[in-house]
Formats: C-alpha cells, sequence, structure tokens
C-alpha cells in the first residue's frame, strides 16, 4: 500500500486507510464530520491525509464496534485508550469463556492491520463456535513484527504480505522462529511460484488473495481442535491440534511387540494412528493446494488430527501399562 509522507511523517489517503482498517470510507467520513474522530491534514489542493496513527484508531474502533460497542462512546477515545478497552474486552471474553468451560484458548499474533480487525469481528469469530481463539498481538508488518516483543508466545501466526518473494520467505521464517509459532498462515497478493511451493513443503498455509471470512476460517479450523464429545482432556474445544509424537519407525516397532494385553491392543492402535497421520498430511495437502473444497478438507484434516492425538494419548497409556519404551519422533 503505497503512502506519502509529511515532514517525515506518513500520511495516506481516506482510500488507504479504509483499505487497511476495512471500515469503509463513507463510514470515516461520517465518523471525521459527526464525532471529530479523526484531524487530517489537509493538502494544498484540498485532499485530506492520515497518519499511522489515524490508521491504527480506526481498526481499534471496527474492532470494538463489530464487538458491540457504539460508536458514539468511543468516537472521540485517542488510541491508547481504545487499545486499553480492546484488552479490557478480551478478559472479559476469556472470562466468559472459562464460565463456559473453556479454560483454554488459542492465541494468535497477526501481522496486518486489516487481517487483524478481520479476524476480531462478530461476523468472523461466529464461525469459531466454541474456540476460544484470542488475538495477542497485532503488528502493521514483518519488519515491525521482528522489531517488537511478543506480549504470548503464538500457536497460530497469520500473516498477510503484498508480495511474497525470497526476502519476505526469509523474514516469515525468522518470525516464526522468533515467536515459536506451531501452525503459519500466510495471505498474498503477489508470489513467486518457486517461494509459495517451498513456503507450502515447509508445512506453511499460503493462499492467495482474496480471500474471504469463511474460507479463512477454514484455514484456521484445520488446525485447531474440533469437538469429538470432549472425551478426554485433550479433547477440549480452543485448543491447538498437536504435531505429530511418533514416527512410521516407532509406531511399527510398537506394531511388532508381543504383549500381554488381549486383542493385540498396542499394534492395532499403532496401525490406526499410522492411517490417521497418513490421511490428515493428506487432507492437509488438498486443504494448501487451492481453495476448491476448503471447507470440507479443513475439516478432515482438524477431524483426523484430532482422533491422531487422542489415539497416540491412548498408546501412551498402553505403553504405561505394558512397560513398553515410546521414543518421540524426530521434529
Amino acid at each position: 500500500m503505497r503512502k506519502k509522507s509529511i515532514g517525515g511523517a506518513a500520511a495516506y489517503k481516506i482510500g488507504a486507510v479504509s483499505s487497511l482498517s476495512g471500515v469503509p470510507t463513507p463510514t470515516l467520513r461520517g465518523w471525521e464530520v459527526r464525532y471529530a474522530t479523526f484531524t487530517p491534514y489537509k493538502t494544498q489542493s484540498g485532499h485530506r491525509l492520515y497518519s499511522d496513527d489515524d490508521v491504527l484508531k480506526a481498526t481499534l474502533l471496527k474492532r470494538l464496534t463489530d464487538q458491540g460497542h457504539a460508536i458514539s462512546n468511543i468516537a472521540r477515545l485517542d488510541t491508547q485508550a481504545l487499545n486499553d478497552l480492546l484488552q479490557q474486552q478480551q478478559v472479559s471474553n476469556q472470562s466468559r469463556a472459562r464460565e463456559n468451560g473453556k479454560d483454554s484458548a488459542v492465541f494468535m499474533a497477526v501481522v496486518g492491520l486489516n487481517l487483524a480487525g478481520r479476524v476480531e469481528s462478530v461476523t468472523f469469530t461466529n464461525v469459531f463456535h466454541d474456540h476460544a481463539l484470542r488475538v495477542t498481538d497485532i503488528f502493521d508488518d514483518l519488519a515491525e513484527a521482528l522489531d517488537s516483543p511478543f506480549q504470548h508466545k503464538p500457536q497460530i501466526l497469520l500473516v498477510r504480505i503484498n508480495s511474497l518473494h525470497s526476502v519476505a520467505q526469509v523474514e516469515i521464517h525468522k518470525l516464526t522462529e522468533k515467536c515459536r509459532a506451531l501452525q503459519v498462515i500466510v495471505l498474498y497478493g503477489f508470489g513467486q511460484e518457486s517461494i509459495i511451493q517451498s513456503m507450502k513443503r515447509a508445512g506453511v498455509i499460503v493462499r492467495r488473495e482474496p480471500v474471504s471470512d469463511a474460507e479463512l476460517a477454514d484455514l484456521i479450523n484445520a488446525v485447531l481442535m474440533v469437538d469429538t464429545g470432549k472425551t478426554t482432556a485433550e479433547a477440549a474445544s480452543g485448543t491447538l491440534i498437536p504435531p505429530r509424537k511418533y514416527s512410521d519407525g516407532t509406531l511399527a516397532r510398537v506394531a511388532r511387540l508381543s504383549t500381554n494385553v488381549l486383542c493385540e491392543c498396542p499394534r492395532h492402535v499403532a496401525e490406526i494412528i499410522t492411517q490417521l497421520a497418513s490421511f490428515e498430511q493428506y487432507s492437509y495437502e488438498c486443504l494448501n493446494k487451492s481453495s476448491e473444497d476448503a471447507h470440507l478438507h479443513a475439516h478432515l484434516s482438524s477431524v483426523s488430527g484430532s482422533a491422531r492425538a487422542l489415539f497416540e494419548r491412548a498408546l501412551e497409556m498402553i505403553a504405561q501399562h505394558e512397560g513398553i519404551e515410546l521414543q518421540e519422533a524426530a521434529s
């Protein structure tokens, strides 16, 4: 997104502010006229130019109004007050989640102001039903994210970037290493095919814009635990599907062991885990290749990953009972 500069300070036209914040241009004008929400700089030709702070303010206002706050009550607050109010809202939402039996939350860091506004909108979050998804860190771009501390370690890193090239790939890799995110989702405008395929092979979910809210929700849901009846603590909503714990070699070794357990449970459970892991990977690859049938493959990937994690826990119980040594698969 191109931005001008006035005395060294970034300045945006109203259309750019709208694109970055997700607030329609007529709404921005209405807020300015009715509530004096913004005081843009006016050029000699009469054009309004807005600052970085104005972009952030518009983004925060959108997130708060999407969560039910009346614009008349918050339009005149500065960005610090708006951010404090948003943090209070998040704490309140988390408290309600705990009261409803949802003790855990999936933390997500977002690179891209407009993207953050989409993720926390009521329309978007309704897709997740019982999942407790919490945006803990928001950055304007990769450079800011690399230079800034994280409030929480995110399980999911969601990035919006205009151009996906070799330098951006390196920066995303550095950012992933910095925050230790378990899953990375990248949305891009333009990209080099070799870079895109390289990132996909590395396990990154990559999708070219435009991406609808529904499809974006599918991409995130693909790495979240589905509600499997809550038969164990690991199946609780609002948790990230854990990575695979045991390699095919370890599972094959367990399957060959002779134990005292009836019905050859170690062998059967090991074989089920192997099959579920294979299907989980297949569904994930289908999801990452194209947007066709994304909702179906996101659900299949989540279901198989959840089931695989449950059976891994079952295998650990059997191993403890039988004295079987389990080795974690190399990462």
